[in-house]
């Protein structure tokens, strides 16, 4: 799917909408958070499918409330929105990705959160500042997101791999000797190209020094330090140590368990899903931080709750987020989901507090990067999403390919 495309597809048709419609506040009356009522709720993903139990519980404590999950996957989570907000038909609530929030802020689809109610100092910094826009917070955060690097630890000791790779260049020396002395057909799982490649990248290029947009808002995809990360990240598919066409769908895990992935970068959700799948695998396996280039680094990503502006039901909207941002919810989600909670009190108890590699996550929070505060921060990650792919199949250099898109990247940048 060609994202830029499909943004540029509606943006007329929601500007003709926004401009209609008056976007930014509900011209309906609004119920009481305790009268009987219907919540309209999109989740993406896995949440959006263990959502639909949570809510369940939810109803049986508030039964006046009906909560309906309706689950969107992320691949079309983009599109629906803003098709969505075009038509003036967006729900009560919505999961929002970090990448997403400005530009929906932007749109005035949102609306702003009770600081009061919700407060700054119950979340990681890095998980409130992706709702932040011009002065107003738009999303309480729900969960917070990184990656780390995911490595099977009994292939290592076949390959004289006696710790996990500290440095960029370790990691690649670690992926060679996966092939070549433990047979593992690939060395380092990373995305080749489509949707969202950037997120792969992220580790490269964060821990290069580089950005895409700087603080100031200015285009830098192009940096030396942007250049020099693109290359290493080619260098993977160059010498046959990464896959260089990898189907729609592709579940690297299994590929973990047989064995011919050895090495990935991966969320905190992977954790489960592989003690889950794959419970012969237990003790095989462990998870270390990015290794560092200049620096080690990772994304912030996660997703926040929002409240539609034009929401008839924004009181109850607001005690089902509650619900599920205190620290209890938190807790709770966790266990569901292994989301890292984005409310820091969830961390002072059970297993948060005391499993080792919950402190891995930590510590990657602590230096992981948010992305800037762009309205078309979709489009612009689009360009670099192009760029990646273009470097993996061999058809243009790093510097080529960021040199193409710092230029297209530049018209995008909210000046």
């Amino acid at each position: 799917m060609n994202r830029a495309a499909t943004t540029a597809a509606v943006a007329v048709t929601l500007a003709a909408a926004l401009t209609l419609t008056a976007c930014g506040g509900s011209s309906g009356s609004q119920a009481s958070a305790d009268s009987k009522q219907t919540l309209s709720v999109w989740a993406m993903g896995t949440e959006g499918e263990k959502l639909a139990d949570v809510a369940k519980v939810y109803e049986k404590a508030n039964p006046n409330i009906t909560v309906k999950v309706t689950p969107i996957g992320w691949d079309v989570a983009h599109q629906k929105l803003v098709a969505a907000a075009a038509a003036g038909k967006l729900p009560d609530v919505m999961q929002m990705g970090g990448s997403y929030m400005t530009e929906f802020a932007d749109m005035g689809a949102l609306e702003p959160v009770d600081t009061k109610t919700f407060q700054k100092k119950d979340f990681f910094p890095a998980g409130w500042q992706q709702g932040e826009y011009k002065g107003e917070t738009y999303g309480v955060p729900w969960y917070v997101d990184t990656r780390v690097l995911f490595y099977r630890t009994d292939l290592a000791q076949k390959a004289g791999v006696d710790k996990a790779p500290a440095t960029m260049a370790e990691l690649q020396q670690a992926a060679e000797k996966y092939q070549e002395k433990a047979d593992t057909k690939w060395g380092l799982s990373i995305q080749p190209g489509g949707l969202d490649t950037v997120q792969s990248f992220y580790q490269f290029l964060y821990s290069a020094g580089g950005e895409i947009v700087s603080k100031d808002g200015k285009a830098v995809a192009n940096s030396p330090a942007a250049v020099k990360a693109l290359e290493n990240y080619g260098s993977y598919f160059k010498k046959g140590l990464s896959e260089k066409s990898v189907r729609p769908g592709y579940d690297v895990t299994k590929d973990f368990n047989n064995g011919s992935v050895p090495m990935f970068f991966g969320g905190p959700w992977i954790m489960g899903l592989i003690d889950e799948n794959y419970p012969d695998l237990k003790g095989k396996w462990a998870v270390a931080n990015v290794p560092a280039d200049e620096t080690s680094a990772s994304m912030a990503g996660g997703s926040a709750l929002t409240i539609s502006a034009d929401s008839e039901h924004k009181a109850a909207a607001e005690e089902f987020i509650k619900y599920l941002t205190d620290a209890k919810g938190q807790a709770d989600w966790y266990k569901r989901t292994k989301d890292l909670p984005a409310n820091v009190n969830a961390w002072e108890t059970g297993e948060l507090a005391t499993d080792p590699n919950m402190q891995i996550w930590k510590t990657q929070m602590e230096s992981a990067k948010v992305s800037p505060a762009q309205p078309k921060w979709t489009e612009i990650t689009s360009k670099i999403d192009s760029a990646i792919e273009k470097v993996v199949q061999g058809k243009a250099s790093a510097q080529s390919a960021l040199d193409a898109a710092q230029g297209d990247i530049e018209g995008l940048v909210a000046k």
